[in-house]
């Protein structure tokens, strides 16, 4: 999207450039990408309880921080790592959701080799297709669904830490497994 022509975006989307930024190149953009998918999964739980904003002005230093959250990497992490980390100013020094970021990287394993990739065991949900609703506005778009409820009941069965029915539905809207842009919205018709 050209940044310099006035779009109508979702409400949420013009409190920043990075917001804006993040709404229209990447919000509801479909991913498939293990790495990806388990990048963003990690990020909507350390979002639990902060604003998006709050992540998205922490992005840079958090993907520095944690090895672009490569959960290869990540498995290996110690506790002198967790320490580096925890004293680490840029990014949210939370020490069960760092925890739980080395944690769910085991998980993340678990995943793959029940099911092949983390791709496959979540847009199974949706029969790989985005659920495209039609919201004329925000107060509209649900914090949680039946569905998120169950992925994320079926998440922490297997073992995920920070993965509530909000958490999740956030996730699926932001890797597109969900189009949730109000239908008024520029980015609507991408999906």
């Amino acid at each position: 999207m050209d940044s310099g022509t006035a779009i109508i975006r979702c409400d949420w989307a013009n409190r920043s450039p990075l917001e804006q930024h993040y709404h229209d190149h990447e919000w509801g953009v479909p991913v498939y990408d293990d790495r990806k998918l388990f990048k963003q999964l990690i990020l909507e739980g350390k979002q639990a309880g902060l604003s998006w904003a709050t992540i998205l002005s922490k992005m840079d230093t958090l993907c520095e921080a944690f090895d672009n959250f490569d959960p290869e990497v990540i498995i290996h992490y110690d506790d002198k790592k967790v320490e580096e980390l925890l004293s680490n100013d840029g990014i949210i020094k939370n020490r069960l959701k760092v925890n739980a970021v080395i944690h769910n990287a085991h998980i993340y394993f678990k995943i793959v080799e029940q099911y092949g990739s983390l791709n496959e065991f979540i847009w199974r949900y949706v029969d790989h297709k985005p659920i495209i609703n039609h919201w004329t506005t925000i107060k509209e778009v649900p914090a949680s669904t039946p569905l998120s409820d169950q992925i994320s009941k079926d998440l922490k069965k297997i073992g995920f830490k920070f993965v509530g029915t909000t958490t999740i539905y956030a996730f699926m809207q932001s890797i597109g497994m969900v189009n949730d842009h109000l239908v008024s919205c520029a980015c609507y018709q991408r999906a």
